[in-house]
C-alpha cells in the first residue's frame, strides 16, 4: 500500500461506497419485521417505497383476513377466573350425587341386625344396633361419594379449559398465518421476495 497514490486510494473509497449505497437495503423498522418476516426489493426500490409497499400490503392483509397481528393474542383465563369455575363444577358435581345413604345403610343394617339378632335371640337389639351402624356406614360412603364426584368435576372443567385454550391458541396462530400468506402474495405482486 506504500506505493498507492492518495489519489487512488480516494478513488478506491469512492467507488465502494457507490457500490455499497446503489445496493437497496431492507427497511430497518418495517411492518414485515413487525410480523417476522423479510422483505427485499427485486426491481431496486428504494427504502421509501419499500415501506409504502409494505404498510399497504399490511393493510390489505388485514382487511382481507380479518385479523390484525399488532392485537394481542387472547388471554388465557386468570387464575381467580379458573379457580372459580373450578369451585362452581365441585358444587354442581356434588349436588348431582345420590342422597339419602344414611337412610338407606340404616335400612340395610336394620335387616342385617335383626337377622343376627333372630339368632342370638333378641332380634330389636340387632335391629337397632345393625340400622346405627348402617346409617353410619351409609352416611360415609355419600360423604365419598360425593367428594370424588366433586372432583372429578373440577378435574373435567379443568381439562375444558385447557382444551379451549389449546383451541384458542390455535385459531390465532392459523389467523396469523393466513394474513402472512395475504402479505406475501401482495408484497411478491409488487415485485418483493418476502420469507
Amino acid at each position: 500500500m506504500r506505493n498507492a497514490s492518495i489519489p487512488s486510494i480516494l478513488l478506491l473509497l469512492a467507488v465502494s461506497g457507490l457500490a455499497q449505497s446503489s445496493s437497496p437495503n431492507p427497511v430497518a423498522s418495517s411492518p414485515a419485521k413487525s410480523i417476522g418476516m423479510f422483505a427485499y426489493p427485486k426491481n431496486q426500490q428504494n427504502a421509501d417505497q419499500q415501506l409504502k409497499d409494505e404498510t399497504e400490503c399490511y393493510s390489505s392483509a388485514k382487511q382481507q383476513t380479518g385479523v390484525d397481528p399488532q392485537a394481542p393474542p387472547p388471554a388465557a383465563p386468570s387464575a381467580e377466573e379458573q379457580k372459580a369455575a373450578q369451585e362452581q363444577a365441585a358444587k354442581q358435581g356434588a349436588g348431582s350425587t345420590p342422597k339419602g345413604g344414611a337412610v338407606k345403610g340404616s335400612a340395610r343394617g336394620a335387616a342385617g341386625g335383626a337377622a343376627i339378632g333372630a339368632i342370638a335371640g333378641d332380634a330389636g337389639t340387632g335391629a337397632a344396633v345393625g340400622a346405627t351402624a348402617g346409617a353410619v356406614r351409609g352416611r360415609r360412603q355419600q360423604k365419598k361419594a360425593q367428594k370424588e364426584a366433586g372432583q372429578q368435576a373440577a378435574q373435567q372443567t379443568a381439562q375444558a379449559q385447557q382444551q379451549s385454550q389449546a383451541q384458542t391458541q390455535g385459531a390465532y396462530q392459523g389467523g396469523l398465518d393466513t394474513f402472512k400468506r395475504a402479505f406475501s402474495a401482495c408484497m411478491d405482486a409488487r415485485a418483493y421476495s418476502v420469507k
